[in-house]
């Protein structure tokens, strides 16, 4: 195999691996927006994306656009690597009880940097319910755990986060000074609500930070619902069930 041909091999594994990353960054994405945003042509894209497919890596999570999303396996090697793998096992059986108890969906994700990335999801058994794709990377900011987990870091820390531009986020997202005000509320009373505010409309969410024996917050729960099935007056009743659970995994990892 001459030079020319193994730097030709390296370049396409190169641009292979390129596109999973970015796919796993903004998932669920198109092809024309790929190509777009890694300044490639389509059809390179397009062949990266059928690799990855047969390969297991990729699957298409909305037929009728066309997007693609990462499958479990390559979230199950983020989460080997990350040594996060026994965390999402651990969470597995409270997150399902959660949803069990409260008949809405749970999410379960970790905290990486200014995002969270949801490693678990248990869904609710009704006909309309809230779906985020298992993999999805959102911002702290545009999520009610993720605002919960910004008020478990404290002010200092969280001003450092919000100080950061988020970029080339599609959906828009609460300003600062909406943010320090559910920030100060989550730290009063230890969970956040976001009601059809930031990210997703007609859906209202109640989250809650995980934390480790050094009170560090290293994952979230959220319990979302769809706007039209929210009864605000079961808001603390379904605050304290979240928060018993976000408890339980916090002390189970502490005892790991």
């Amino acid at each position: 195999m001459t030079e020319k041909t193994n730097s030709s091999a390296m370049n396409s594994v190169l641009s292979t691996l390129h596109v999973l990353e970015e796919v796993a960054a903004r998932q669920p994405i198109g092809v024309s927006e790929l190509a777009r945003v890694m300044e490639i042509p389509k059809s390179s894209v397009q062949r990266c994306l059928v690799t990855l497919q047969q390969a297991g890596w990729l699957r298409i999570v909305d037929a009728e656009r066309t997007r693609w999303g990462v499958t479990m396996k390559a979230l199950a090697i983020g989460l080997r690597g990350a040594g996060e793998e026994d965390l999402r096992e651990l969470a597995k059986p409270v997150i399902k009880r959660l949803a069990a108890d409260t008949g809405e969906t749970v999410h379960f994700a970790l905290r990486d940097g200014d995002d969270i990335v949801v490693i678990l999801r248990e869904d609710s058994t009704h006909a309309v319910r809230v779906f985020v794709e298992v993999g999805a990377r959102l911002p702290l900011r545009a999520t009610s755990a993720g605002v919960a987990i910004l008020a478990a870091l404290g002010e200092d820390e969280a001003s450092e986060v919000l100080g950061r531009e988020v970029k080339e986020f599609p959906e828009p997202l609460p300003s600062v000074t909406e943010l320090w005000a559910a920030i100060d509320r989550s730290a009063e009373r230890g969970y956040a609500i976001n009601m059809s505010a930031w990210y997703r409309p007609h859906v209202a969410s109640i989250g809650v930070a995980v934390t480790n024996a050094a009170g560090r917050p290293i994952a979230g729960i959220t319990l979302s619902i769809p706007e039209l099935r929210y009864e605000p007056e079961r808001e603390e009743e379904l605050a304290q069930l979240v928060l018993a659970a976000a408890a339980e995994i916090g002390e189970q990892v502490s005892a790991a």
